[in-house]
C-alpha cells in the first residue's frame, strides 16, 4: 500500500495481497480522520460480504474466491469510541459480467485498487444501537 494526501483528498493505491478494511483503517488512523467518504476501483479475487438479515439482526455472510472486478468501493470513515471507523460496501462483477456485493468484511486485492478518500471538516461519531444490532451515526 501507498498514499498520498492532495489537500482534502488522499489517494491509496493497494498492491496484490493488501487487505482494504484494514489498509484504509491504518491510513484513517495515521492521518487522525474524522469524517471522509471513500470511493474506488480495482480487483479482488478474495473477499467476504454481507447482507443485514432484519429479522435475526445479523449478517448474512458471502465469501468469493474467485477473479472480481471491483466496480464499485463506497463508503464512509466516522469514529466509534474515538477511534476511526471505516464502514464500506462493495460492488463486483465477476465472470460474464455477474455483480455480486454488499456491507464489505475483508478483500485481497489481487492486482491493484485505487481509492480515494474525501476528507470533510467535523467528526460524525457511531453509537451501538441494540435495537438493530447496528452502529449508527449520532449527532448528539
Amino acid at each position: 500500500m501507498e498514499y498520498r494526501v492532495f489537500e482534502d483528498t488522499i489517494l491509496v493505491r493497494l498492491d496484490k495481497g493488501d487487505e482494504i478494511v484494514k489498509c484504509l483503517s491504518e491510513v484513517a488512523e495515521k492521518e487522525k480522520l474524522t469524517l471522509a467518504s471513500v470511493s474506488g476501483i480495482g480487483a479482488t479475487d478474495d473477499f467476504e460480504v454481507g447482507v443485514f438479515d432484519l429479522a435475526r439482526s445479523d449478517y448474512d455472510h458471502f465469501h468469493f474466491h474467485t477473479n472480481h472486478e471491483i466496480v464499485c468501493l463506497a463508503g464512509n470513515v466516522t469514529t466509534k469510541d474515538k477511534s476511526p471507523y471505516v464502514h464500506l460496501h462493495i460492488t463486483c462483477a465477476g465472470s460474464e459480467g455477474r455483480i455480486v456485493g454488499g456491507h464489505l468484511f475483508e478483500a485481497k486485492i489481487s492486482l491493484t485498487a485505487e481509492i480515494f478518500l474525501h476528507k470533510a471538516a467535523g467528526r460524525a461519531d457511531r453509537l451501538r444501537d441494540e435495537t438493530l444490532g447496528i452502529n449508527k451515526i449520532s449527532f448528539e
